[in-house]
């Protein structure tokens, strides 16, 4: 089968954690992978994003099937659940938006700027060399600090799931896969409607 210029795209992957590891403000262009998924959703009505941009999915298919890394266990029913699915998002959402509010506090002058990157929200790894202090407003740095933590913790839950399931068991709740399903079955449903 020939590739297409987006069977490439896993490079992206690598090439967003290896530029962050160097430089933190390089975690502002996750917000691509962010708002590209929910505009073909709420434009296109479609996943298309999912299914054929997702650099992070391809990633995994590239080590988990191509170079084996991935024990191809079936992924575990309770994964796909719409209540796993649903709560994973909720719980996403309120990291992101509890990021978002130290982004605030910083750019408020409540808090002061904290060059680490939390893994699994929980563990804090010192992350400072990756930033020169006053390069940008404090708040820009901070955002950068979390929004990175939020991908690097992502993705290292993917890496997990794809060396014990199949290689793309991630996609079964990636939270921006169920936000984006959620926003093309509203539209289906909006179209449906009596009188439309």
């Amino acid at each position: 089968m020939k590739k297409r210029w987006y069977d490439y795209l896993f490079i992206w992957s690598i090439l967003y954690f290896a530029l962050g590891f160097f430089n933190i403000l390089f975690a502002w262009l996750g917000m691509i992978d962010f708002l590209l998924p929910l505009c073909f959703a709420i434009f296109g009505g479609n996943k298309w994003f999912c299914n054929h941009l997702c650099g992070r999915g391809q990633l995994y298919m590239k080590l988990g099937a191509d170079w084996k890394c991935s024990r191809k266990r079936p992924t575990p029913k309770w994964m796909y659940s719409k209540w796993f699915r649903y709560g994973f998002l909720v719980f996403f959402l309120a990291m992101f938006g509890n990021m978002v509010f130290q982004t605030w506090l910083v750019g408020a002058g409540a808090s002061s700027l904290r060059e680490a990157i939390k893994l699994f929200w929980t563990f804090r790894v010192p992350w400072g060399w990756t930033y020169t202090a006053g390069t940008v407003a404090d708040w820009v740095a901070q955002f950068s600090f979390g929004f990175y933590s939020l991908m690097l913790t992502s993705l290292l839950i993917g890496l997990i799931v794809m060396v014990l399931y199949k290689p793309r068991t991630w996609c079964a709740f990636c939270p921006m896969g169920t936000m984006t399903q959620g926003i093309c079955k509203l539209k289906i449903h909006l179209k449906k409607r009596p009188g439309k």
